[in-house]
């Protein structure tokens, strides 16, 4: 059967709630997945709540952490955490102040573009805990401004040079690795891939630098990639001894193009990776 461990709710920027994702799973015919939203485990409780109701789907608690690379954002994603770890949530506080002081500059930026976005514009769009993220500016653009759609919002005003995007002061990956594994999670590059000259080169490079730092895995399977970079990363995975993981990248009506556990219609993530990630969860005996 398949999983989707890369899945996002209305904790973040997802248009689901936590509460109503397991059922869509059922409905898809999934055996497990993880809710990740973006540096927030706010949505866990509803989540997990419903095991009892779906026990055919396990559901895996999990986060997704915002880091940087020079001009480059390296998301990393945390598979079987402890959402109550002190650590981890120091470290999730920070990253609200960060997003929220982020909206407030996107705010001012677009407005003098011409463009107002209301805090009260992006509550009615599905924002949850005053942290907004660019699809809620996108749904309250497209909506308000009639843009065609939001993928239009984002190309012409929010996407990375774009003349309302404004970029995200972060941390490095070492540190969203280290915080995942001080949680007991698995610690999982996602959607390593873009199209980029010497792309390979620097994944690899990452891979090595991060492995120091405790990263578990890669992202071998997800929505947007090609049968090419699917073996690609499953080569390097096996190159660099680590595991793979794959998911969707759901979010709802934010992206309706892409459906919990299909992606865009030619996903299938196995859910033979799930062994190899709960091993890589287990304390490590170390013989003296």
């Amino acid at each position: 059967m398949a999983i989707d461990l890369h899945i996002h709710s209305t904790a973040s920027d997802g248009t689901v709630p936590p509460g109503e994702l397991p059922a869509m799973a059922a409905a898809a015919g999934l055996s497990a997945i993880a809710l990740t939203d973006h540096d927030t485990t706010a949505g866990l409780g509803d989540f997990l709540a419903c095991q009892k109701d779906f026990p055919g789907v396990e559901l895996i608690t999990g986060v997704e952490l915002s880091s940087r690379i020079g001009a480059r954002e390296i998301h990393i994603v945390g598979l079987f955490i402890d959402q109550k770890n002190r650590v981890l949530q120091e470290y999730l506080h920070a990253m609200r102040e960060e997003r929220i002081t982020r909206a407030r500059a996107m705010q001012s930026k677009l407005a003098a573009l011409g463009y107002v976005v209301t805090d009260e514009d992006l509550a009615a769009v599905g924002m949850q805990e005053d942290v907004p993220g660019r699809p809620h500016f996108a749904m309250v653009l497209a909506e308000k401004y009639n843009f065609p759609d939001t993928k239009s919002v984002f190309d012409q005003l929010l996407k990375q040079g774009g003349a309302g995007f404004v970029p995200r002061a972060l941390p490095p990956p070492e540190e969203a690795v280290k915080v995942i594994k001080q949680a007991g999670g698995a610690a999982i590059w996602a959607h390593p891939f873009h199209s980029r000259r010497n792309e390979n080169n620097f994944i690899a490079r990452t891979i090595r630098e991060l492995k120091i730092a405790g990263l578990d895995g890669l992202e071998a399977y997800y929505s947007e990639y090609t049968p090419t970079k699917t073996a690609t990363a499953l080569r390097m995975a096996k190159e660099y001894n680590i595991v793979c993981s794959g998911g969707s990248d759901f979010h709802g009506a934010v992206h309706p193009q892409t459906r919990m556990g299909s992606g865009r219609g030619g996903l299938n993530v196995p859910d033979e990776l799930l062994a190899a990630l709960k091993k890589a969860v287990e304390p490590k005996v170390v013989l003296l």
